[in-house]
């Protein structure tokens, strides 16, 4: 049998894959099933075989982060049930509709039961089994340099498949890629802005491609700061930028202003720690030389200010007045009433879909369940780590890389997400934090007792 760490190197490379639908199913009007979903049966499979169930069920112990997601996954399961009934007709809500054999649409209409209830909600326990199955992997002594190896590799075929996206579309050859566009989305992947090709790589459509860099870049971007791999981070660090800088994705900028001062700070908070890493020289200097560079570009070329200011102007500024803007804009009006209709407790999971993850969950699952989800992220990204064990440098820094891609998932979602499901990678690293958190304190609270080998009998007389 292969070695148990392919299992999650494969699962952590299959999140690339969002637009490749494992099953359609009809009898759910054409909803698509994606490959890491079912990869992620086989995974489960594999890490019960290995470990059993008992280290899986110890990631929702009470009180800790695992056990927040639960109480969240089965109120917004109960909610997918019981709320659509409960308000039918009495609400509108922007819904995707489905029909067999075509493309997926979001329209306004009455609330009611759908196919989009039952696959949200499988999204959910799908997501509540990943972070089981992940934190029961991440509790093994050699973990933490398997997960930096899978983002790592991960990374790099996310980068590929967006070079084979340029290259495809401007050979005419879109048509290859079309083995991992396979899902019943609307496909977006032939956009330009501003005469630049929107790279979308395995994705629907460029502004998830984005959502997705984002986190490999905070993730990758976090390990060079902790020196892990220096050469290969930060190679794949600049890549990734670069990748978001040509997704000319909104989302992805917004999402940079929150990445960037945060690792900034973490760096700087390392120093004050007495850590060696950080690189606070090179963060220092960049500071520095940076505003310098860009005094010297604007008085050197005052053309290409204006060319970056009409760029910037059609991602930013004028993104309110598009027309992708005000039907955003129509989806959290829709949303704000349907909690408001609910009387805030939500049109169940999947009901509603919105523009903002906030009104995603005040609209699905209410006031309720927005509380416990910032409760479970206040969990996750609040777990210290004991001074103890600072001395694991390659698992600290696996747990700062994953805290850091969680900290630009969320970005991105709380300013463009659409549903309740925020992807695999996410529960992921949610997953990996927590067993991390719990392994170093298990460790320090309580060492293992020291086993002393059993002696032979005694010989008498000497030997």
């Amino acid at each position: 049998m292969a070695p148990i760490h392919w299992a999650l190197t494969f699962m952590v490379v299959s999140t690339t894959l969002g637009s490749a639908a494992a099953i359609n199913l009809p009898a759910l009007g054409g909803a698509s099933i994606l490959v890491p979903n079912v990869f992620l049966l086989f995974f489960g499979v594999r890490i019960l075989m290995a470990y059993g169930e008992g280290p899986v069920l110890a990631a929702f112990a009470p009180a800790g982060s695992g056990f927040w997601l639960m109480v969240l996954t089965l109120f917004g399961v109960l909610t997918a049930i019981l709320s659509p009934r409960l308000f039918q007709g009495a609400v509108d809500v922007m819904t995707v509709e489905r029909s067999v054999g075509a493309r997926s649409f979001i329209a306004l209409s009455p609330l009611r039961s759908s196919s989009n209830n039952i696959t949200q909600a499988v999204y959910a326990l799908g997501g509540l089994a990943c972070f089981g199955f992940c934190h029961a992997y991440m509790r093994r002594p050699a973990a933490p340099s398997h997960l930096v190896n899978a983002i790592l590799i991960t990374a790099a075929v996310n980068l590929a498949f967006a070079a084979a996206d340029i290259v495809t579309y401007f050979s005419g050859t879109e048509y290859l890629l079309s083995v991992v566009r396979t899902a019943n989305y609307a496909l977006l992947t032939a956009a330009e802005k501003g005469g630049l090709k929107r790279i979308s790589g395995s994705f629907p459509e460029a502004s998830a491609f984005a959502d997705y860099t984002l986190v490999l870049f905070a993730a990758t971007a976090s390990l060079w700061l902790d020196r892990v791999r220096s050469r290969v981070t930060a190679a794949l660090a600049l890549a990734s930028l670069a990748g978001l800088v040509f997704s000319t994705s909104a989302t992805a900028l917004l999402g940079l202003a929150v990445v960037f001062p945060f690792l900034w700070i973490r760096s700087i908070v390392t120093v004050f720690q007495g850590n060696n890493s950080g690189r606070p020289v090179f963060l220092a200097a960049l500071f520095l030389i940076v505003p310098l560079v860009l005094l010297m570009v604007v008085n050197m070329f005052p053309e290409m200010v204006s060319t970056v200011y009409d760029f910037l102007d059609e991602m930013l500024l004028s993104k309110v007045d598009s027309q992708s803007g005000r039907e955003r804009a129509m989806w959290n009006a829709a949303a704000y009433e349907a909690f408001v209709n609910t009387f805030g407790m939500g049109a169940g999971l999947g009901s509603a879909r919105a523009s903002s993850y906030l009104l995603v969950l005040l609209s699905n699952v209410g006031v309720l369940g927005l509380v416990i989800f910032c409760i479970f992220v206040a969990t996750i990204l609040c777990a210290r780590v004991p001074s103890a064990a600072q001395r694991r440098v390659e698992g600290l820094a696996a747990l700062r890389a994953a805290k850091a891609g969680i900290i630009a998932a969320l970005s991105t979602s709380l300013v463009s997400g659409t549903v309740y499901d925020l992807g695999l990678l996410f529960y992921i690293l949610a997953g990996s934090v927590s067993a991390l958190t719990c392994l170093q304190i298990a460790e320090t609270a309580a060492p293992r007792p020291r086993l002393i080998a059993a002696a032979g009998p005694r010989r008498m007389g000497g030997s």
